[in-house]
């Protein structure tokens, strides 16, 4: 199956990264290329002491060229999107269909910076990313990258709304067992994002995921029924599916032969460190023995000291004289 990705031909599952964020990656970035580029610079002064005043210019050029530019933009390839102060926010630059960049997008992306950050000092590169829906400067709309966030803060899982209550149990006769596991993740982060689309953009999707579902289960959708109410219903058939065969398994685990309902397996040791109850080597919930007598009666012709013998239970009949 295909990534499913937005209008702007964004992954869905993305989250592009805001301007804060993104600020405080490149002010890292920029301490360390300005950092490197004054000790470069430094040291190239003290070992051209004795050019003129042309080569000297000439060094300098190359050098900010290197440092300022070539760095960032060998950095961003060879790490597929990862500058040092991106790695620290944890952020990354991707395509505009979610995968790595290359070569060309760092230098698209470098070449812009020179003008809407170092030259303007961020200025312009911070308009552009407050007015753009998805946070990007120039450089990434001429590169046609995104910078996306890496890390989520923990608990911030969205879950599936709930179907409309008149297609709950609809659907239990579908044949779930075909669709893939990509298929599902789709249709997940679709529902969990459809408020975050535009309209028309979220009706497109769940009607081209209810089409795909449909085609794995091999039966349409419901005339009438919308896109995305479908997908939760069936959703929510596959949730109710998964937790009854979780019940139904742990049922089975405590009614498999040496479990009881009280923790303890048959014949097994006991609290007191007997098998059974009291160390009879009876299991605990065990019937009556074999000699009729109930649990914990004395044993006919035993005392209860267990050393002279007991009479007879009486029994009502009286032999003859």
């Amino acid at each position: 199956m295909s990534e499913l990705v937005t209008g702007d031909a964004v992954v869905l599952g993305l989250r592009p990264a805001k301007l804060p964020s993104r600020a405080l990656a490149l002010s890292i970035d920029l301490v360390v290329v300005g950092t490197a580029f004054v000790l470069v610079s430094v040291g190239l002064a003290l070992a051209t002491s004795g050019l003129d005043a042309a080569a000297f210019a000439a060094v300098s050029v190359a050098t900010f060229l290197l440092v300022l530019v070539g760095a960032p933009i060998a950095v961003e390839t060879l790490s597929h999107g990862r500058s040092l102060g991106k790695l620290a926010c944890g952020l990354r630059v991707v395509r505009d269909d979610g995968g790595p960049i290359r070569f060309r997008h760092a230098l698209v992306r470098g070449a812009m910076g020179v003008v809407e950050i170092l030259m303007t000092l961020g200025v312009v590169a911070s308009i552009a990313s407050l007015v753009s829906a998805r946070g990007r400067r120039l450089g990434d709309v001429f590169a046609g990258t995104l910078v996306v966030r890496e890390r989520l803060p923990a608990g911030r899982s969205a879950s599936v709304p709930p179907p409309p209550p008149w297609l709950v149990g609809r659907f239990a006769g579908l044949d779930l067992s075909a669709v893939p596991d990509e298929l599902w993740l789709a249709v997940r982060q679709c529902l969990t994002r459809m408020h975050q689309l535009d309209a028309d953009v979220g009706r497109a999707m769940a009607a081209r995921l209810a089409g795909e579902l449909a085609g794995w289960t091999g039966v349409p959708a419901p005339v009438g029924v919308p896109a995305a109410a479908y997908l939760a219903a069936v959703v929510n058939e596959r949730q109710a599916r998964d937790a009854h065969r979780m019940f139904a398994a742990s049922r089975s685990s405590a009614d498999r032969p040496g479990g009881t309902g009280t923790g303890w397996p048959m014949g097994a040791p006991g609290p007191t460190g007997d098998a059974g109850r009291g160390g009879s080597g009876a299991s605990v919930g065990e019937g009556p023995r074999s000699s009729g007598a109930a649990p914990g009666a004395p044993t006919p012709g035993a005392s209860a000291a267990g050393t002279e013998p007991l009479p007879p239970p009486a029994t009502g009949f009286a032999p003859p004289a």
